[in-house]
């Protein structure tokens, strides 16, 4: 009788080791490879992702369901109108449930509890497509960028101005995989929430200028993450000063990059200058989001694969 590997999740940024994270970085860069050259690689042929959207995406939609389809596998798309959970179906049932019929599931919903309890009662792997607390696949993207304009990103600077979100909350965590340091800035009142922080990694700075002085990256996000539209223009009132403009980037390092995970909203958490700036990746930030996933869909379908022979070792 055969013995069933353990299913691995990603739920958040600790969820791998900096092993891991180190060998689906170079996956990554090879698949990317295939993919700019024209190189058929359908490695999950016959396999099918299903992708559960409590919250609207455009990125996140679209780099799944063509990442899948790039591997040679089948995306299905479900929210809250085409599934029962819009119904109150009880989540661990959906999870029971879907995970019968497909390989592999990314949710992208509200509180990270909902996926927790999702993924306890899925008989596959389950990828955190965004929650409330943490979106590790866009900071993931986001570290695999840097891999690929500067080098490894352990020991720099990481500058957040702007708002304590889940970006905000995985890039400390990958601060503590990845050894590097976050310099963070957010106005009065909305304060990190230390409960979803594990790292020392990190320093406080009430001026969100100071917090991108000698910065390798500088990294901000809408003031008005979505499920907060009701606090709009508070949040745009105690927000003035936090726009990352050709100011704040002059403080940085010389070769400092600037990302953003989109969208944007230009004069206000960053000025037009920069996001359309010389320093700016944001558009191979935004199309990293494809192959650093596809990677790591192979990864947790499959495990390693060993390129000198093209066999498959078990997940460690």
């Amino acid at each position: 009788m055969s013995i069933q590997k353990p299913i691995k999740h990603y739920l958040q940024f600790s969820d791998f080791t900096l092993d891991e994270y180190e060998y689906v970085i170079e996956r990554a860069h090879l698949i990317k490879r295939k993919f700019k050259n024209y190189e058929i690689y359908h490695p999950l042929i016959d396999r099918t992702l299903v992708m559960v959207f409590e919250k609207n995406s455009t990125r996140t939609r679209l780099s799944f369901e063509a990442g899948m389809h790039q591997l040679g596998g089948a995306a299905i798309y479900l929210n809250t109108r085409d599934s029962q959970l819009g119904r109150g179906e009880p989540v661990e049932d959906a999870g029971q449930v879907m995970s019968r019929m497909c390989d592999i599931i990314m949710v992208r919903t509200f509180g990270q509890d909902i996926i927790e309890r999702f993924a306890a009662n899925s008989r596959v792997p389950v990828i955190n497509g965004l929650t409330n607390e943490h979106h590790p696949c866009q900071v993931f993207a986001d570290i695999f960028t840097y891999y690929e304009h500067r080098g490894p990103i352990t020991g720099k600077t990481v500058a957040w101005v702007g708002d304590a979100n889940n970006m905000l909350y995985s890039w400390l965590q990958a601060a503590e995989v990845f050894g590097f340091h976050v310099n963070v800035s957010t106005p009065k009142g909305y304060d990190m929430d230390m409960s979803l922080v594990s790292t020392d990694r990190y320093t406080f700075f009430e001026n969100p200028s100071d917090a991108c002085q000698g910065a390798h990256l500088v990294n901000t996000d809408v003031w008005t993450s979505m499920g907060y539209e009701e606090e709009n223009a508070a949040r745009l009132k105690a927000f003035d000063g936090w726009i990352v403009d050709s100011a704040k980037m002059s403080r940085a390092a010389p070769d400092a990059l600037f990302m953003h995970c989109l969208p944007a909203h230009r004069g206000e958490e960053v000025s037009a200058e920069v996001i359309d700036g010389p320093q700016s990746v944001v558009w191979d930030e935004a199309e990293n989001r494809l192959h650093i996933q596809k990677a790591l869909i192979e990864y947790l379908l499959i495990g390693r694969v060993d390129t000198n022979n093209g066999a498959q070792a078990a997940n460690t």
